[in-house]
């Protein structure tokens, strides 16, 4: 037991490496622009002042973005997805997989459940002891289950799911405004250093490996970002592009894409404004989601809804309305 322990304790401490080596670049990346390139190489005072707004403006995004990202903690399924004693009890001493199948069914037919298992049964997490709602799945390293679950990226040493896609995308994309910014002002004063017009000084090694660090990143981001923007585009999370969810009638990658407006407004928001500012936007509340082609009224685990609705609460009576008006048209 103290092994065990010890060793979670040591893979914690462990999973932040990847969070400490992008923040010592972004530190040195500081250092280098700031002191190294505006005010030892720059000459032209006007110009110094240009590039330090405009960076600084790309930093800030860049760090809030990043911090939300990672301290943003995963969602997890409500309490109405967990078994309650009684079924617990029942579900553990029945033997027979059958019919521990059937008990999920019937507990399932109070919750809005549209996916199954792969075996075509009720999805339904052993660890957590929780029914698992739509485009949820179990995260190995969180050791939880986390609603609409893209991936655990260790860059961010957290679990990117409904919670904070928004913030991970805009993580993305401000990474890569930095980058480009970085290296668009950098590249004529890493001529000047290359052909010899400037004088030999560590700014020369600082404004060198400026210009190398961000072209490098941006590569790598442009291609992961992309990657997402498509993903983003047909409503799918990193899992269901390499694994169809499976509905009623069969696996369907477009289950969830109800159009790229719809789309994008699922993971933004409606208002437009804070499209692009880190503030939680994002429809719903991870449990329910808008349906491509399946009513619900062709699901047999909905048949009990407005029973489910009745015990749910207001806080969760708005959710249902939405998922039900989306997938019905």
């Amino acid at each position: 037991m103290a092994l065990s322990r010890a060793l979670r304790c040591c893979q914690r401490v462990f999973s932040w490496i990847p969070v400490i080596i992008i923040s010592s670049v972004v530190l040195w990346s500081y250092y280098a622009y700031v002191f190294e390139l505006c005010f030892v190489t720059l000459s032209n005072h006007l110009e110094r002042v240009a590039y330090l707004l405009i960076f600084h403006v790309c930093f800030i995004m860049f760090c809030w973005t990043y911090w939300k990202a990672i301290f943003t903690p995963p969602s997890t399924p409500s309490k109405k997805f967990h078994l309650s004693y009684s079924d617990k009890e029942r579900y553990e001493m029945e033997e027979r997989p059958d019919a521990q199948k059937q008990i999920l069914t019937e507990i399932a037919k109070k919750l809005p459940i549209f996916t199954r298992a792969q075996s075509g049964a009720v999805r339904f997490c052993d660890r957590c002891q929780v029914i698992k709602p739509d485009r949820c799945h179990h995260c190995s390293v969180c050791e939880t289950c986390v609603l609409k679950m893209d991936h655990h990226c260790p860059w961010v040493n957290n679990c990117v799911g409904f919670s904070n896609y928004k913030f991970f995308l805009l993580f993305l994309s401000y990474s890569m405004i930095y980058c480009v910014f970085i290296a668009s002002t950098v590249f004529q004063y890493f001529l000047k250093f290359w052909v010899g017009d400037l004088p030999n000084g560590p700014a020369k090694f600082h404004v060198l490996f400026l210009l190398f660090v961000a072209l490098m990143f941006f590569v790598s981001l442009m291609f992961l970002f992309g990657y997402h923007c498509w993903l983003v585009a047909k409503n799918r999370s990193t899992l269901e592009a390499f694994s169809a969810p499976v509905f009623q009638n069969g696996p369907d990658r477009n289950g969830f894409n109800v159009g790229l407006s719809r789309n994008l407004r699922q993971v933004f928001g409606e208002d437009k404004k804070l499209w692009f500012i880190p503030v939680f936007t994002s429809q719903g509340d991870g449990h329910y989601f808008p349906l491509r082609t399946l009513c619900e009224s062709e699901n047999p685990l909905l048949a009990n809804e407005g029973k489910w609705m009745e015990d749910g609460g207001s806080d969760e009576e708005s959710a249902g309305e939405i998922a039900f008006n989306s997938s019905a048209t």
